[in-house]
């Protein structure tokens, strides 16, 4: 991965972005989109949009990404200034405990730390319990409930506060990497391509409030202003090559195994089999993944749009998914993109969408 690449890489996961809270990553977003697209913009949404002009008359190509990431926000300030909070997306509530965090405060970040009732005083029977976030509590070193409110206020987002880890074998560990580096890879894949145009335009988009989409997102809404012919939904999945995940029930996915094409619900057949085509041409290694039902990202709400959209799923494997130290491998994120970059310029205005 070049520096360029690399150096924005770690300013978008180190931003804080929960849903709803996405201003931070989706403004660095922006301004790497705009040493490489003919057009930026953002919308009321929360949505960000770089656009790179086709050289011909092909069709207009979607490239999604989400730019959220879980977090939690405040929901009360109490009498001893302790925050009470609740999670923004699907965390598991044990991932809490004894961890740092990091709130956007009005007046810039304000730190803090979750706390718990120490085991030496806790009675056996609780010593078993499972954790609940409503068990706990942050706490930012205020004495009163006046001194926090000066700081902090009620609907205050946040996330765990930990950066991004280098590790051996190209691989790197982070909060935010599902799905930060979506949006990354559908930006480098627009880096390739603004240096080799296909005929269609393309337009990569950093999605807002996946985490949280249980009416689409901002995956519908910038489905909607586009209105694109295809789509390609950059997300991540999870790698299954971890002690004590049984493959036949969750797939065989590696870290650093390649881009892994999900085949089923909201998926296209012309589009997965365009991406085969793509990825075997440039001999890049992929997986499949199967979608019975749904595939819980933003292709759920793209591909039923208006009209209707043509859309693909391609994802980055992913270890400890919803953790603060997630695991992923720089060559799968370097070949998602040469994946997509290499699948716009196989579209052109005679591509017939129609399953047959």
């Amino acid at each position: 991965m070049q520096d360029t690449s690399l150096a924005f890489l770690r300013s978008l996961l180190d931003a804080p972005g929960p849903s709803g809270f996405e201003t931070g990553p989706a403004r660095t977003w922006r301004d790497e989109a705009k040493r490489v697209a003919d057009s930026v913009s953002q919308d009321v949404s929360g949505n960000s949009y770089a656009t790179v002009k086709g050289s011909g008359d092909g069709p207009a190509i979607m490239f999604a990404g989400h730019i959220d990431e879980i977090g939690l926000m405040v929901v009360h300030i109490d009498d001893e200034g302790y925050l009470w909070f609740d999670p923004i997306g699907g965390w598991d509530e044990q991932v809490f405990v004894g961890q740092r965090v990091v709130l956007l405060g009005r007046n810039g970040p304000v730190r803090g730390v979750l706390g718990k009732k120490a085991i030496h005083l806790m009675d056996k029977d609780d010593r078993e319990k499972t954790t609940k976030a409503k068990d706990l509590w942050i706490d930012i070193g205020a004495t009163s409930k006046a001194e926090a409110a000066a700081r902090v206020r009620v609907g205050d987002a946040g996330v765990i506060d930990t950066a991004i880890l280098d590790m051996p074998n190209g691989r790197i560990v982070s909060r935010s990497l599902d799905n930060r580096i979506g949006a990354f890879v559908v930006l480098e894949a627009l880096r390739r391509l603004a240096k080799d145009r296909p005929k269609g335009t393309v337009t990569a988009v950093a999605t807002s409030q996946e985490e949280i989409a249980y009416t689409g997102g901002g995956a519908r809404t910038s489905a909607t202003a586009l209105a694109p012919t295809v789509a390609i939904v950059v997300d991540v999945t999870h790698a299954t090559d971890t002690p004590g995940v049984e493959k036949k029930r969750h797939g065989d996915v590696r870290l650093g195994g390649g881009p892994v094409l999900a085949r089923g619900a909201a998926t296209h057949p012309v589009v997965v089999e365009l991406l085969v085509e793509a990825a075997e041409a440039e001999n890049i290694p992929y997986a499949f993944q199967a979608s019975p039902r749904f595939t819980a990202t933003d292709a759920d709400a793209i591909f039923t749009t208006t009209r209707g959209v043509a859309t693909g799923l391609v994802s980055v494997p992913n270890r400890y998914m919803h953790s603060p130290n997630e695991m992923v491998a720089l060559d799968d994120l370097d070949r998602a993109a040469q994946l997509l970059a290499a699948f716009a310029r196989r579209v052109s205005k005679d591509t017939d969408w129609t399953a047959r």
